[in-house]
């Protein structure tokens, strides 16, 4: 049974704010899901013997390419079928591979687990961004959007001190455990409180029949994307601060505790607090400035990113520096502000690019590109670099991996003014808008 127009949800403003903190709240397991790894990267590869480069595919290449590979055909089907059932069979199955980590006994093993929650996530995200758009008109798409995608941050936090709490207590696989289980629960309430609401039902005016135009097939919008400068300009944009992001994400826990001396316990009560406060803060407020000075000039959708990762560079030279744990912390908060910046803004821009039946697809298309190079080549690349670093650096090789972020980041910037200059000629996103 297809669900393209069920009902149109009597969305209030209580309500639509309830979806999306219900989302929002997903989202923060599916982080959480995700972050633990590279929280407990420490005691697991000391417990399983791993390397700098393996744990650096855990996080990253396997985890990301089926999450990015699976994410193209979940989108065809949520464009097509109710979304919510989706998303909670996604729920649902990336929460119990989760858990399994904590059976893992060798790198195959581990790898495996690895792999499935991240075909169970491929299941979130771009059919939360699908239906936040049928709950918020495009003026307003930004912040609901931006609400949304704090799950990153407070995912990231509760991911550190939860899971980071619960290991130097009980030990690392007692910890996924804890942190898996609960998203099987969250995946049945999902079921009973969204409701499916009618694609394009608020885009009718600017769109017209397009608005309820049913979906095309996966190769013309995949086809469509491609051709699009502005989509294919952001895309590429968000890979890159992508890669620095979740590089950094990947890295910091073990930074800290390797090189700069922290405990497992400290990381959990400190650092999980300057990656949930800056990451709230940067991701909310990138989403809402988006809203606001876009009216003025659409080239603000990637001038805000271009601004945050040109503040970042001081930032990455400080942490570099820093000879304690605690100076450490100081300058991660800079980049834990910024680095979330250009996510909330780029979605706002894909969602207003296309048609309603599109949007799912086309969010997958942008969370492949942003997870193939990103989580897929920015985890791998610091810990490759590390590896490299380690016979003449030894425990300080890992800033040498940090250091090597500082080229990617100029490319960033350069990408997001190109996309810049691209948003500023789209006539269907001016019209959108």
């Amino acid at each position: 049974m297809t669900a393209t127009t069920t009902t149109t949800p009597k969305a209030g403003t209580g309500y639509r704010y309830l979806v999306v903190g219900l989302l929002a709240v997903v989202y923060t397991f599916n982080f959480m899901d995700r972050q633990i790894m590279s929280t407990l990267a420490e005691p697991i590869r000391k417990d399983l013997g791993l390397s700098d480069t393996a744990l650096g595919l855990l996080g990253g290449i396997y985890f990301a390419l089926f999450y990015t590979t699976f994410g193209l055909p979940v989108a065809w089907l949520s464009d097509r079928f109710r979304r919510v059932w989706i998303m909670a069979a996604a729920c649902g199955i990336w929460s119990l591979f989760t858990a399994g980590c904590g059976l893992a006994t060798n790198f195959t093993q581990l790898a495996v687990s690895r792999i499935m929650v991240g075909a169970g996530e491929a299941g979130g995200s771009p059919p939360s961004y699908s239906l936040i758009s049928d709950y918020f008109p495009a003026k307003e798409r930004g912040t609901g959007l931006a609400l949304y995608s704090l799950g990153v941050p407070l995912g990231s936090m509760l991911g550190v001190a939860f899971g980071g709490g619960v290991a130097a207590a009980y030990g690392w696989r007692i910890a996924f455990f804890a942190v898996g289980l609960p998203g099987v629960l969250l995946a049945l309430i999902m079921l009973l409180v969204v409701r499916e609401p009618k694609r394009g039902g608020l885009d009718e005016m600017a769109l017209g029949a397009d608005a309820h135009a049913p979906a095309p097939p996966a190769f013309q919008v995949i086809g469509a994307f491609l051709t699009n400068r502005t989509l294919l300009c952001v895309a590429i944009a968000c890979g890159l601060s992508a890669f620095i992001g979740y590089g950094m994400l990947n890295w910091n826990a073990p930074m800290l505790m390797r090189v700069k001396g922290a405990s497992l316990k400290e990381v959990s009560a400190y650092y999980s607090l300057v990656i949930g406060g800056t990451g709230v803060v940067g991701t909310f407020g990138a989403g809402w400035l988006a809203d606001k000075l876009s009216h003025a000039d659409r080239r603000w959708y990637s001038w805000i990113p271009a601004i945050a990762f040109a503040l970042t560079l001081p930032a990455l030279a400080g942490l570099i520096w820093a000879p304690t744990w605690q100076l450490a912390l100081m300058f991660i908060a800079v980049p834990a502000l910024l680095n979330n910046m250009y996510l909330a803004p780029a979605l706002a821009v894909v969602q207003n690019a296309v048609p309603p039946g599109q949007r799912t697809m086309a969010g997958a298309i942008l969370l492949f590109v942003l997870n193939l190079i990103g989580l897929g080549g920015g985890p791998v690349f610091l810990g490759r670099i590390s590896d490299m670093a380690k016979p003449h650096f030894g425990n300080q090789s890992l800033m040498v991996g940090y250091a090597s972020l500082a080229p990617v980041i100029v490319i960033a910037i350069a990408a997001h003014l190109v996309a810049a200059s691209s948003i500023a000629r789209d006539k269907r996103l001016a019209a959108a808008i």
